[in-house]
């Protein structure tokens, strides 16, 4: 009778676990919002914490888990391979997003990431909407999940800049949107469709970019509050084109009185033609008002397409750039960084509020991260008695062709050097009866002894080797054959590349160390459990997760793994 009571028991509750499993493969959150702010640290999260309001980034983390020890895992820590790794669940090294440029060795020219001259711009200039995924790879998470869907879920990318939308809508997306500022337009190619939508027409005829650009860049608190960040007019901060000094308030409506050389020389095509502005539109860019309006185009989004709200799980792919900018050009530091923080966590508060109202509490799936953290200034970090430096991408060219000249005699030996990788002439050194190898190690040997230089490895060491973790796993999980270069540079610690040599304005990003690497992660909404861990993260590790919640396959070059802990497995 004992027997006979365990045996029922244990068959009602296999039976009831089998059920909860059925109704959980069923279920999937309406709409997945996958918010990356570009070139957010990890320690903005808590930086800034006090002066947060109670709807944005404190929200997410007071309701959500978060991840407090997510890094990437490899280099270079740039815009398009970090989307790229983020959507699509690898490193470059699988993706073939080796940076935001590089060098084509068939054609002996560079291409841009997003580049693809076989579409046409559709709203906007040919230079800015001549764009589409088709440098990248492999499928996206957002890829599989209209697969899964047989095409009834809709992707759309958001972002003002194109590779922040293009990459992360992937290859199968209904749209993807992303800002020219010749005509201070959203716009998208014929990758996608032939004309904008009625809606995103509208949208760009209300001329918002102007209206903000029309008022100064004011401090959101009285200046004095600023006591995260240093003095507001210091030597290593850049400046508006314009200014004498980088203080506030920014003149923004003097600033951005003349047009762009740009708006003269082309003028939009397609659909839609908006009148000339008197301002330069682009500068909207590097300023916290650039986040205001992707905030407004995102919201607009979800409206007009009814996002997670067609009985179907969608996914809006929302970048915000502005904060890239400010940083490049005011440094980590800077008031200007601060402030942009706390006017992007409003625009934060607004896009959950309308989820809240729209999809409806708890609906909708979102995680927050970034496509790679920034460093310290150089000369800021000097100023304090710690090691830094910079070094110049033309310098260490120019410096290491003519090293090989003195050696080898007269040619062009290196092509190319950016994505501190050397492109060398491999022609010509086959010409002079050269080996490549021995030629790379030689190359390798010199990079060390530049300034700064702490490690260069031969890209046939890399695709000879397999490293499990420490710097050289960052270099072969970065290095991509048919794109990357013959030798590639680690810098020390502290060192970063300054494209102004000697000079040092502002910061940049690209290395291995934890400021490149560290970023937040933070899951929120749709059976999202509160807390956080500790536990290694990688970045390549968030679509494979967002695959277990939505039951689909993960994207077709995926080697992350799903994170236990937010799943609660």
């Amino acid at each position: 009778m004992k027997k006979s009571l365990c045996f029922l028991l244990a068959t009602v509750l296999t039976g009831h676990a089998f059920a909860q499993k059925k109704d959980r493969g069923l279920a999937r959150p309406k709409l997945v919002v996958g918010i990356v702010v570009d070139q957010m640290r990890y320690d903005y999260l808590y930086r800034y914490w006090s002066k947060y309001g109670n709807g944005g980034f404190r929200r997410l983390l007071e309701e959500g888990f978060s991840y407090e020890n997510t890094h990437y895992n490899y280099v270079p820590t740039y815009t398009g391979p970090g989307h790229a790794s983020i959507y699509t669940g690898t490193t470059p090294s699988m993706h073939g997003i080796v940076g935001n440029n590089w060098f084509v060795r068939e054609t002996a020219k560079g291409t841009y990431v997003t580049e693809d001259n076989t579409v046409q711009a559709v709203g906007g200039t040919a230079a800015a909407g001549q764009q589409s995924p088709r440098h990248m790879l492999t499928s996206t998470i957002t890829d599989e999940l209209r697969l899964a869907t047989n095409f009834q879920s809709k992707v759309i990318g958001v972002c003002i800049k194109d590779r922040g939308s293009i990459l992360p809508a992937g290859h199968a997306a209904n749209a993807a949107y992303w800002y020219d500022g010749t005509n201070g337009a959203f716009i998208s190619s014929t990758f996608y469709q032939n004309t904008l939508p009625e809606w995103v027409t509208k949208f760009n005829s209300e001329n918002r970019a102007e209206q903000y650009l029309s008022k100064p860049w004011e401090t959101l608190l009285p200046i004095a509050q600023y006591t995260e960040s240093t003095a507001d007019d210091v030597v290593w901060e850049g400046t508006f084109k314009g200014e004498t000094k980088p203080v506030f308030p920014h003149d923004l409506p003097t600033l951005s009185a003349a047009p762009s050389k740009a708006v003269t020389a082309s003028q939009p095509t397609g659909a839609e033609k908006l009148p000339a502005s008197t301002r330069n539109l682009d500068l909207i860019r590097s300023t916290p008002f650039g986040n205001s309006l992707t905030a407004d185009f995102a919201l607009e989004t979800i409206r007009a397409e009814q996002l997670g709200q067609r009985g179907q799980t969608d996914f809006l792919a929302l970048s915000f750039s502005s904060t890239d900018y400010v940083g490049h050009q005011f440094g980590v530091n800077a008031i200007e960084t601060e402030d942009t923080y706390l006017r992007l966590d409003r625009d934060i508060a607004r896009v959950l509020d309308y989820l809240d109202k729209t999809v409806g509490k708890g609906q909708a799936l979102v995680f927050l991260s970034s496509d790679h953290g920034a460093a310290h200034n150089p000369d800021f970090l000097r100023s304090q008695r710690i090691p830094a430096g910079s070094v110049g991408p033309r310098v260490m060219r120019d410096s290491l062709q003519k090293a090989l000249v003195k050696r080898h005699g007269a040619g062009q030996w290196v092509l190319s050097y950016e994505n501190q990788q050397v492109y060398l002439n491999r022609p010509l050194i086959a010409q002079k009866n050269l080996n490549l190898r021995t030629f790379q190690d030689e190359v390798a040997d010199i990079m060390i002894g530049f300034s700064g230089v702490t490690r260069a490895i031969t890209a046939d060491d890399l695709q000879k080797s397999h490293w499990e973790s420490g710097m050289l796993m960052y270099l072969e999980n970065g290095y991509f054959p048919k794109r990357s270069g013959d030798v590639l540079v680690v810098l020390e610690p502290g060192w970063l590349e300054s494209y102004q040599y000697p000079v040092n304005k502002g910061t940049t990003h690209g290395s291995a160390g934890n400021y490149d690497t560290h970023i937040p992660l933070v899951f929120w909404g749709w059976h999202v459990k509160r807390g956080s861990s500790v536990v290694s993260a990688r970045i390549i590790d968030i679509a494979p997760t967002l695959a277990q919640w939505l039951h689909i396959q993960e994207p077709d070059g995926c080697t992350g793994t799903p994170l236990p802990e937010v799943l609660g497995k």
